[in-house]
């Protein structure tokens, strides 16, 4: 009696042991949920690695002009080196190499030594029976082949350009007292600042394009970028508010913004000019107060 009333007890024992075995059993999953974070980290690894030194993902509310502006480069020198033309329109996610144009740079240079390599060619000219002077006449075509670098000679249109530019009227953006100048070569320094409250008027400089109008920029708050020539731009930054957008067409004295301090610590205009992506001093073109 004794032996078959245990034997329910053993197959309860049994059964719970078996529940006990099958619940460790089914605690082992986290190891692959680790692995898989593991995964995660590295595919986010590889995501960043997409986007090589030198070069830019293109994000929301960017243009060609604020991207240059930013790496104070040229647009036009980013455009080439990314094969776009105009109105250079661009894509979110899309791959902008900004370092292309030190490539163009390399082969301008390697064509240097090469008429340096021309005169061994006419060394073996001297060798009888290949008097065949038919490839005399292919230096010449060689020689052809080499003023295409002078395309690349760009400069001399922007100098031409820049004579134009003495006559873009300029005038001050902004009344109020001057705050801070440009300083050559320093990054915080590369144009001027002019004290105001907020809600005075910003006004262009001089007739333009407005090429970029936003907050992506860090630094300058609500930015406006106009574009006055082929070679000059003017920056408005720290706006309260923006009243022009890009593709707007403005003249010299227009109001464009409000004056504010976003991503400033005080109420004020940050202005800047830039040739040729280059920041340069707005004292050196607006007329003297």
């Amino acid at each position: 009696m004794i032996e078959t009333s245990n034997k329910p007890f053993r197959q309860r024992a049994l059964l719970a042991l078996t529940i006990l075995v099958l619940a460790g059993c089914a605690s082992t999953p986290p190891a692959p949920v680790q692995d898989r974070s593991l995964g995660s980290r590295h595919s986010a690894t590889s995501g960043n690695d997409r986007t090589p030194h030198g070069s830019y993902r293109v994000r929301k509310g960017d243009t060609l002009y604020s991207i240059a502006f930013r790496n104070g480069m040229d647009y036009r020198d980013v455009a080439r080196a990314n094969g776009i033309g105009p109105p250079y329109t661009i894509y979110v996610g899309q791959l902008i190499r900004l370092e292309e144009q030190r490539a163009e740079q390399r082969p301008v240079a390697a064509t240097r030594p090469v008429p340096s390599r021309a005169p061994p060619r006419p060394q073996p000219s001297p060798q009888p029976a290949q008097k065949a002077p038919a490839p005399a006449s292919p230096p010449a075509a060689v020689v052809v082949t080499k003023p295409s670098p002078a395309p690349s000679r760009a400069p001399e249109p922007q100098r031409s350009d820049s004579t134009s530019d003495s006559a873009i009227g300029w005038r001050w953006p902004a009344e109020g007292q001057l705050v801070a100048r440009f300083v050559s070569g320093d990054q915080t320094r590369q144009g001027i600042n002019i004290a105001g409250k907020s809600g005075d008027p910003v006004r262009a400089t001089a007739d333009g394009e407005v090429v970029y109008s936003g907050n992506g920029l860090i630094g300058y708050g609500e930015l406006i970028i106009v574009k006055h020539s082929s070679t000059m731009l003017s920056a408005y930054g720290h706006n309260r508010r923006r009243l022009v957008q890009e593709g707007d067409r403005v003249k010299g004295g227009q109001q464009i913004a409000e004056m504010g301090s976003s991503s400033a610590t005080r109420d004020m205009l940050h202005f800047e000019i830039r040739r040729n992506g280059k920041p340069v001093d707005p004292l050196g073109f607006l007329p003297k107060r």
